[in-house]
């Protein structure tokens, strides 16, 4: 029997018992108050990124895109012609990452960009017919595969976790954070 204060094997450890472990520690070794907050936040981040992994590499990587570019796809398909300024606000990404990815999709047949409307210096994306169509092919493999995901939820259950995300986010006006 393994003694509790000797620490476990970290190759038998999976996510959960990485969690009671962290727990564990961080309240009685290090004196930390708020466990919960860091499980709650470990589990986002973790479902987060399975779920981003899972998407992109299922259904982007084998059509030649990445994540950050059906983001960004994404975000002008559905919202129209914008700027890469709204393009970076409504993907999370930075002005400078959407200004990247647009050169290649620009190349690529799949956005144009035309001049601004409001400064001769501005300029609006816009999803050529060739990355509409990808869109809709493209969307159709992701709602499945998305449909998959949250399967194991009612949808009373999925309501209440996009209510929950939503307070979580919006809730963090309390202290500054970094976008």
């Amino acid at each position: 029997m393994q003694d509790s204060a000797a620490p476990p094997d970290p190759d038998s450890l999976d996510f959960w018992s990485f969690i009671a472990l962290a727990n564990r520690r961080l309240s009685q070794e290090f004196g930390f108050r708020h466990q919960l907050a860091t499980e709650v936040l470990l589990t986002l981040n973790r479902a987060s990124n399975l779920v981003t992994y899972d998407l992109e590499s299922a259904v982007h990587r084998p059509r030649g895109r990445s994540w950050s570019a059906f983001r960004v796809l994404f975000v002008v398909w559905l919202a129209g012609p914008l700027e890469p300024s709204a393009a970076a606000r409504l993907t999370g990404m930075s002005r400078a990452a959407v200004s990247n990815l647009a050169k290649s999709l620009v190349s690529e047949d799949l956005l144009t960009r035309t001049p601004g409307e409001t400064d001769g210096r501005s300029v609006r994306l816009s999803l050529t017919e060739a990355g509409h169509a990808e869109m809709l092919e493209v969307f159709e493999a992701q709602n499945e595969r998305e449909a998959g995901w949250v399967e194991v939820l009612t949808e009373a259950e999925q309501r209440v976790l996009v209510m929950l995300l939503d307070k979580l986010i919006s809730g963090r006006a309390g202290f500054a954070t970094r976008r």
